[in-house]
């Protein structure tokens, strides 16, 4: 390992050496400039625009370059779900962008612009949950996940690489090409290019999609939940006392009917 070089440096240089570029016609070929020297020494952080090029050009896996999975190619017949745009702090470690109701209208959108993902809050999980992956968070809207998950909390997912990766059964943040929904995540075994997505709310239908219509799937793994209630005495304590006083009084009856009138002497 060399010291002071970031991995998606040290990968990007691996991949054009593989290729049998020089620094100069790599730069060309991907049209970033006159040379790759200063992001081969990690003096240029690689953007958005150069690892979309890599993707589109060589199948690519984003998460590979920045030493997030083992899988380095995408194949064609995967579906890459994989972020499009990683947001690292300034030790080079991932940040957690949060989304909000508001700003997840438009995030199927912006989903390329690396400038969009700057107007995004961020932050960091110092827990051992939270190491060597790519987490986001986004906020929930509706009630379609009841009871488990609440309108207005925040859910955590963990990036997911290729939708060959996803599990049945799952919850899983999906971003569709326009909509980012909360949803658990079915496969379908005898038509691979059709998902449904289920709601914990009975009241909601499944919701069938294209799998082709994926552009980035999140796991759920935490939430953050605010407003937490204390038990109140005045509702559930009295409906139990309630409930108690009439079975003591409907036991009462049955012992009276049981014993019977007493027999006179």
């Amino acid at each position: 390992m060399k010291s002071g070089i970031p991995i998606e440096a040290r990968r990007f240089k691996q991949i054009r050496e593989e290729r049998g570029y020089t620094q100069q016609s790599f730069a060309e070929l991907l049209n970033i400039g006159s040379s790759t020297v200063d992001i081969e020494r990690g003096k240029t952080k690689i953007s958005g625009w150069i690892v979309a090029a890599l993707l589109d050009r060589y199948n690519l896996n984003p998460l590979w370059l920045y030493g997030k999975s083992h899988i380095k190619e995408l194949t064609v017949s995967s579906v890459d779900v994989s972020p499009k745009v990683i947001c690292l702090d300034t030790n080079d470690n991932d940040s957690i962008l949060l989304v909000n109701q508001r700003a997840a209208a438009g995030y199927p959108q912006n989903i390329h612009d690396v400038s969009w993902y700057d107007t995004l809050p961020a932050f960091n999980i110092p827990l051992p949950e939270y190491r060597n992956a790519t987490y986001r968070g986004f906020q929930v809207e509706g009630d379609s996940m009841l009871p488990n998950i609440r309108p207005r909390e925040w859910v955590l997912g963990k990036a997911v690489a290729n939708f060959s990766e996803a599990s049945d059964g799952k919850i899983y943040i999906v971003v569709l090409k326009d909509s980012v929904l909360v949803k658990k995540l079915q496969k379908n075994q005898l038509n691979p290019a059709l998902a449904t997505l289920i709601s914990l709310n009975k009241e909601y239908a499944p919701y069938p999609i294209k799998v082709e219509d994926i552009q980035e799937l999140w796991m759920v793994n935490s939430k953050l939940t605010f407003g937490i209630d204390e038990p109140s005495d005045s509702s559930l304590l009295e409906e139990l006392r309630a409930s108690m006083e009439e079975l003591k009084s409907k036991i009462n009856k049955l012992e009276v009917s049981y014993k019977g009138p007493e027999l006179s002497q």
